[in-house]
């Protein structure tokens, strides 16, 4: 953009930006939640306490708020294929149009089916039958990231299909196209980045219950559950992370050069902790460092030899600071939540998971961490991928379609109203069912006969 002139590439892209980071924040959480609810059920059925029942009926009221949400945002994504890229859409559409067509048709369409038993059929249908409604809706959802994640890292390691001589990609063997390089890493990694996200969004809302020391026995349910997702996930997190990137070396090194903010190639490269990578002179100033240390996490040597910026021209780098910081917050995020996982076993031992104050204060300021971490994810995914929609294939800036920049920008300014009024009134909603809190809004919604006493929480110390 120079002076007064709107670029519509620019503007395109910080206009899908925007309705993507919106989306994304809710089947982040919904994945996770829709499974944590079904373990919830199950361990109603298996035990009959109505802690467990009252747990359930409230986070099913959030779940449905988000999974609404979720779906509105979604559908907006969809219409922008068409309207800002209908060039990337006419070229990678015998590609990535069937995998969101599967989408639709097994995940979308299973989710649709069982989700109004999961959410009006206590009562009216079996336990059993409510309870196979929920595995279902959990399930379905990892269908969706499956075949989401897939289109999305096909366009991160593209194979299985040829250039036809109109330009058009042509799928030639979908097993290949399906089960890309990158898919197996980013789909794991997504998926324990949900289970992650619901488990601190729980861990911070039942600490805010134990701090005010309101609903003390769902609170110490939801909170143990919360923690032993944090103790065993985040480690585990931290594996797929770590095979991830080096996988990211190997097929996409200009985005880990980035990522590292390393402009040389070469070993005994540094792993900065801070820096402030400078496209300019071509280095990283102000560096903080581990002197081999990003040569020794890529490579498992300190004198592995890692990519570096220069091994391609300006014009085919991604904007290297923001993918460094953001690579930065996500891992910073994630070592948080790693020690979050260390404190609640050391706590746990002691018996003072449920009684520490400061580590309640800590669990309630570490809710958001999750989102956090995967957005920030997302932006090293995607812009250290620029300047290519397709890597190597099909540059961004040949995607666009014939859009006039005025009214990429005019629309741009009305999706932040509208997105503005629209998700900060169902956060307000959630925010209002958290503080009516678990016990208030099972009062009179449990059908009769199917009230039980419940116990103190085993766990309890």
């Amino acid at each position: 953009m120079t002076g007064l002139e709107l670029d519509p590439v620019l503007l395109s892209r910080l206009q899908f930006a925007f309705t993507i980071s919106f989306h994304i924040i809710f089947p982040a959480f919904t994945i996770g939640l829709a499974s944590w609810l079904a373990v919830v059920e199950g361990l109603y059925l298996k035990t009959g306490r109505k802690v467990y029942q009252d747990i359930y009926k409230m986070w099913i009221k959030i779940f449905a708020v988000c999974f609404g949400m979720g779906v509105v945002s979604g559908v907006v994504l969809s219409y922008q294929f068409g309207t800002n890229w209908s060039v990337f859409s006419d070229k990678v559409g015998n590609v990535i149009g069937p995998l969101l067509g599967y989408e639709v048709l097994t995940a979308f369409f299973l989710e649709a089916s069982f989700l109004g038993i999961m959410l009006f059929g206590w009562g009216r249908v079996s336990q059993k039958m409510h309870f196979a409604s929920t595995v279902i809706v959990a399930i379905g959802t990892i269908i969706s990231a499956f075949w989401i994640l897939s289109a999305n890292s096909w366009m991160q390691t593209p194979q299985g299909f040829e250039i036809g001589a109109d330009g058009i990609l042509y799928p030639t063997n979908w097993l290949e196209v399906i089960f890309n390089p990158s898919f197996p890493y980013r789909f794991l990694h997504m998926l324990t980045a949900a289970y992650l996200t619901t488990a601190f969004v729980v861990s911070g809302v039942s600490a805010f219950y134990l701090w005010r020391k309101v609903y003390t026995e769902h609170a110490r349910v939801m909170f143990a559950m919360a923690m032993l997702i944090a103790v065993f996930v985040a480690p585990v997190q931290l594996l797929i992370g770590h095979a991830h990137g080096e996988n990211t070396m190997h097929h996409q090194p200009v985005k880990v050069a980035a990522m590292e903010g390393n402009w040389e190639q070469g070993g005994h490269k540094p792993l900065y902790l801070f820096g402030m990578p400078n496209e300019d002179t071509e280095s990283t100033d102000y560096g903080i460092t581990i002197p081999g240390g990003a040569s020794w996490i890529l490579t498992g040597s300190t004198e592995g030899v890692i990519p570096g910026l220069q091994d391609v021209p300006k014009e085919e780098r991604p904007p290297v600071a923001i993918v460094f910081w953001s690579f930065r917050v996500m891992v910073g995020m994630g070592m948080a939540m790693l020690l979050t996982g260390f404190i609640a076993a050391i706590l746990f031992f002691r018996k003072r998971l449920f009684q520490s104050r400061k580590f309640q204060l800590w669990c309630m300021a570490m809710t958001p961490s999750g989102f956090i971490a995967v957005l920030a994810g997302w932006f090293v995914t995607e812009i250290g991928r620029q300047p290519f929609t397709v890597y190597g294939v099909l540059k961004t800036s040949d995607s666009i379609s014939p859009v006039i920049a005025e009214q990429v920008a005019l629309s741009l300014g009305i999706f932040i109203v509208f997105y503005t009024l629209i998700f900060g009134a169902g956060s307000y909603y959630i925010l209002k069912l958290i503080s009516k809190g678990p016990a208030k809004q099972a009062e009179g919604y449990y059908e009769h006969g199917h009230e039980t006493i419940a116990p103190r929480f085993a766990g309890d110390h």
